[in-house]
């Protein structure tokens, strides 16, 4: 029987654990000003450099804003922030995410997917589309929905990698934690096999070069995730 090694989480991750469950919760409003690094460093029993690259890395998810002269201040982190704070609030809810969340999530997912399926059809060779098989075949012989959920990312993001548009594979990696916590919750619904079958059939109509078919597909597909029959919260 094999273990996982154990980590410890650093200071700077809990310091910064502490501070999103408490903007998560409402316990620091936005707009509050927090104390200075030095008080909060007093307070949490920290080390200042603890706090200063905490509060860098809570002002990058956007958490709050730092005003220079001024303060630091707690930010409306649903208008201002970024992938990572939904990361964060996925996290702070036991890694669930709400209906209008996941909503959101997949609508997304229908353009990046659209975009990238039609510019593969469109620009990709067929040795660049017949190499999606590797990650079809890692789909098909996943053995847990983690695994499942994991070589479905790879081929979405494989897929946005051979479209040509530069862009489309960071978009694609930007949404990875979320997206994948999404299939797994698939998979243990509907099964592995589902998730390979609606894999297949995307590059099944991107082999054949149907645009219409392969847009289609995918729209009614995840709309079947979001209203349909296929309701995956």
């Amino acid at each position: 029987m094999e273990f996982q090694k154990l980590n410890a989480p650093s200071l700077k991750e809990l310091f910064i654990s502490e501070l999103e469950n408490m903007i998560i919760s409402g316990r620091l409003p936005i707009g509050t000003k927090l104390p200075s690094e030095r008080e909060l460093a007093s307070s949490m029993q920290v080390s200042r450099a603890v706090v200063n690259s905490g509060i860098a890395e809570l002002e990058k998810k956007g958490f709050v804003v730092v005003k220079p002269r001024i303060g630091t201040f707690v930010e409306d982190y649903r208008r201002n922030g970024t992938m990572d704070t939904l990361v964060s609030i996925m996290k702070y809810n036991g890694g669930s995410l709400s209906s209008d969340e996941i909503r959101s999530i997949l609508e997304v997912r229908i353009l990046f997917m659209n975009l990238a399926a039609r510019l593969t059809i469109e620009k990709a060779s067929d040795a660049e589309i017949e190499g999606l098989t590797f990650y079809l075949d890692k789909l098909k012989n996943s053995s847990t929905p983690e695994d499942a959920a994991a070589s479905i990312f790879e081929f979405s993001h494989e897929l946005s990698f051979i479209s040509g548009n530069m862009l489309l594979p960071l978009f694609f990696t930007s949404f990875r934690d979320l997206v994948c916590s999404l299939w797994v919750r698939y998979a243990i619904k509907y099964s592995i096999e589902e998730l390979y079958q609606s894999a297949l059939s995307i590059y099944n109509f991107v082999r054949a070069r149907d645009v219409d078919g392969a847009l289609h597909y995918i729209e009614t597909s995840t709309t079947e995730c979001i209203s349909g029959n296929r309701m995956i919260y």
